[in-house]
């Protein structure tokens, strides 16, 4: 059986590689979605990978996972820290929920130390790059083969 994994990402991450490159590091969001698919492929998991830079869809994506109990790995972006509405929406999800960051929100602006989304979360996995997405890849093929 393959399951599928709703990879949902926020604001700005569709700039990765041009935006901030000391940061974010120089991998385009056409190469993360590229590496993310090949790594899902080898583990038996297929992939739907979205971004937006509207939380409107965001919510109602999450929504659409809800509904259909997908496991979902979410990079938040900005909305990390003061979207309740999509922390709400979060909450509603029976399937394991992962918190990505390519960078260590931890370790920078003082106002990036907090998330909302953190409290719905099965884990938290931050500060690897894009392979933040590779880790938390690995992360739910376990817990879904945990549960089987």
């Amino acid at each position: 059986m393959v399951h599928r994994v709703l990879i949902l990402n926020g604001p700005n991450l569709n700039r990765l590689g041009t935006r901030e490159p000391e940061i974010y590091g120089n991998v385009s969001y056409l190469d993360l979605v590229a590496g993310v698919t090949s790594e899902a492929a080898g583990l038996g998991l297929e992939v739907d990978i979205r971004q937006s830079n509207s939380e409107g869809e965001i919510i109602g994506w999450l929504h659409e996972a809800a509904d259909t109990g997908t496991p979902v790995i979410f990079n938040p972006a900005a909305f990390t820290h003061y979207s309740y509405a999509i922390a709400d929406a979060c909450a509603m999800l029976t399937a394991p929920l992962l918190e990505v960051h390519v960078s260590n929100p931890g370790a920078r602006e003082q106002f990036r130390h907090h998330s909302v989304v953190t409290p719905m979360a099965t884990g938290v996995i931050a500060g690897f790059g894009v392979d933040s997405y590779l880790l938390a890849l690995n992360a739910i093929s376990r817990l879904l083969l945990a549960k089987a």
